[in-house]
């Protein structure tokens, strides 16, 4: 019975795709810090079956020919389409693999940690909390000069000047494509040559390095905390990791460790005579007194890299052994708006200052369950601190350096007061400006909408799960990606962005849109292309829209795009939301509004 439960799991773990079995060991070899990286494919060398699983993803390595296998934990370090490779710190045992996704229970421990600690702080963390749950004002501060490193329009430099003058907490707002994290990365700068040391967060570890990217080109001593699978493998040498193997000491580290094996292997041999136990007893408490030695030494190259880093970078889950008890003389999070109240109070409580980077009129943190979202864990810390002192705590950048005028129009006037200006740079750029790109009526113009209305293409629910699809709407994407193509725009620089994962997952498997990257709204946050097209996928009798009521998600999709901007929708079922009606109300007024009829996919 319990083997036949367990069983059940698996195949229901396998529906919802965050389980692949039958997979074979292809390369391995020893990774960062003695950790082994396997190379794991598929037994036919096919592509593998679609998957949730990323690079950081937690996983769990397991014999697939033994349900009762507890396997060993591992992390994702790099994956294509063929191919998945997971960092473990032993060698796995098994002749084909599971590779299960594992919940990652440290980051909640560690909230609830921080969380018991913010009730019983004193001195400055104290402070922090106070102003953060509007216990004493936010105080303001007097701006003063400052000599940029990098070239910053004036928005960008008033809302440095006003993040280094805030005593307590200030805010950047950055909208989409007006340069928040390279503004953000000044702050650090400049804070750095004031002689302050900083904390650089954020809530993934994309973000932290795409922070870390722009700092490692302004400031010498940075340093990226975390498991090395999960960083950029261009910056993989900023990892304490490395930076310990490289240190002078790390060859006697290693030295003692080859004598330390030495010494556990004459202990574990058979001898004979009566002093055998003696001897053998001998070796253990040298092994053990080298162990500590080792361990002691270890410690102390760790503790003088950590000292010495001017910026210490990491995922707002700190790792608070590693750093003790140690404050900043500021902190910065950058995608604020992405973590959770809970997820920010390990930052906070370490901060002299607080400076908080992100766009609340974007994506909101990632709440899974209803009841925790009832209860508000979808509001961000900035987003309230915005909603709560205007003005007086933030600072919004106002000059966007990605999209056609037109493309930002809509979201300019609909979630930032009409503030946004394009810079020259591409306020007017299209497609057909592109090198080996031909100028046609789709090159030509930045704007479309295609309405399904009255085709007959509505939503499916996906058989075995409850994410919606579009067969029709799919169709016309692929004929629309086929024309960009033909018209010379590479395939690299084209994007379909789908609410639904279902519709991803439709889309993916078209042969006719290989290397076009598809994602979802929340897998393109941060992202741009030449040319994003849109499916909205929701087409039914009863105007239900879904999540697509989050306005902030479709803020996202549509200020994804540079030079062309291509929505796919079913205006009858659209139409009834007040949202939805301006934005087709947008495209009609522009001369862009089409029936899907003028195409001939129907």
């Amino acid at each position: 019975m319990a083997r036949r439960r367990q069983l059940r799991d698996r195949r229901d773990a396998e529906r919802s795709g965050e389980t692949i079995l039958g997979l074979q060991l292809q390369d391995h070899q020893t990774g960062l810090a003695g950790r082994f990286l396997f190379d794991l494919g598929k037994i036919d060398r096919g592509p593998l079956p679609m998957n949730r699983l990323k690079v950081g993803s937690p996983v769990v390595l397991s014999d697939a020919d033994d349900a009762g296998d507890q396997g060993i934990p591992g992390v994702v370090s790099r994956r294509n389409q063929n191919v998945i490779q997971v960092a473990t710190e032993k060698w796995p045992d098994a002749r084909v693999f599971r590779l299960d996704l594992s919940p990652d229970e440290t980051t909640r421990r560690r909230q609830l940690a921080a969380m018991a600690r913010a009730r019983m702080a004193t001195g400055r963390p104290r402070q922090m909390r106070d102003l953060l749950l509007d216990k004493r004002p936010i105080r303001t501060g007097k701006s003063s000069g400052v000599k940029f490193l990098t070239s910053l329009n004036l928005p960008q430099q008033r809302a440095v000047e006003f993040a280094l003058s805030a005593p307590d907490v200030a805010i950047l707002h950055g909208p989409p494509g007006t340069g928040k994290t390279t503004t953000l990365a000044e702050v650090v700068y400049q804070a750095v040559q004031r002689g302050e040391r900083v904390l650089a967060c954020a809530p993934s570890n994309t973000a932290v390095d795409n922070l870390l990217e722009r700092l490692v080109d302004m400031l010498p001593d940075v340093l990226r905390v975390g498991h090395p699978a999960r960083v950029f493998e261009s910056l993989r040498g900023h990892t304490l990791d490395e930076l310990v193997d490289a240190d002078p000491s790390s060859d006697v580290i290693r030295d003692m460790r080859r004598e330390l094996g030495e010494l556990m292997r004459s202990a574990s041999r058979s001898v004979r005579g009566r002093d055998a136990r003696k001897r053998r007893g001998l070796l253990y408490a040298t092994a053990g007194d080298l162990r500590s030695q080792i361990r002691a030494l270890e410690r102390r190259v760790i503790r003088g890299i950590v000292d010495s880093a001017s910026v210490i970078c990491t995922t707002t889950t700190i790792d608070d052994d590693l750093l003790g008890d140690q404050m900043f003389d500021l902190v910065v999070i950058d995608e604020a708006c992405q973590c959770t109240e809970a997820g920010v109070w390990q930052a906070v409580l370490r901060a002299e200052r607080l400076v908080m980077a992100g766009d609340h009129c974007q994506l909101p943190p990632t709440v899974l369950s209803d009841q925790a979202a009832a209860e508000g864990f979808r509001d961000s810390m900035m987003h309230r601190l915005v909603l709560r002192e205007g003005e007086s705590v933030y600072r919004r950048l106002t000059v966007q350096y990605r999209m056609h005028h037109a493309i930002m129009e809509f979201s300019s006037r609909e979630f930032y007061e009409g503030t946004l200006i394009a810079d020259a740079s591409v306020a007017t750029h299209r497609l057909c400006d592109l090198p080996e790109v031909q100028a046609t009526p789709l090159t030509e113009t930045p704007l479309l909408f295609v309405d399904t209305a009255g085709s007959g293409m509505q939503e499916e629910l996906e058989p075995d799960g409850d994410s919606k699809f579009n067969r029709g709407e799919a169709k016309v994407i692929v004929q629309l990606a086929e024309e960009l193509i033909d018209a010379g725009v590479s395939r690299d620089q084209i994007a379909v962005i789908a609410p639904y994962a279902a519709q991803v997952r439709w889309l993916r498997n078209r042969r006719e849109l290989r290397d076009v990257e598809i994602d979802t709204v929340d897998g393109f946050q941060g992202r741009e292309k030449e040319v994003v097209l849109i499916t909205l996928t929701r087409s039914n009798d009863r105007g239900e829209i879904g999540f697509l009521g989050d306005t902030r998600r479709t803020n996202v999709a549509l200020t994804r795009a540079r030079r062309k901007l291509i929505v796919i929708g079913d205006s009858a079922t659209l139409g009834g939301n007040e949202f939805y009606g301006r934005m087709l109300d947008e495209f009609e007024t522009r001369n862009a509004y089409h029936s899907v009829f003028e195409y001939g996919v129907v």
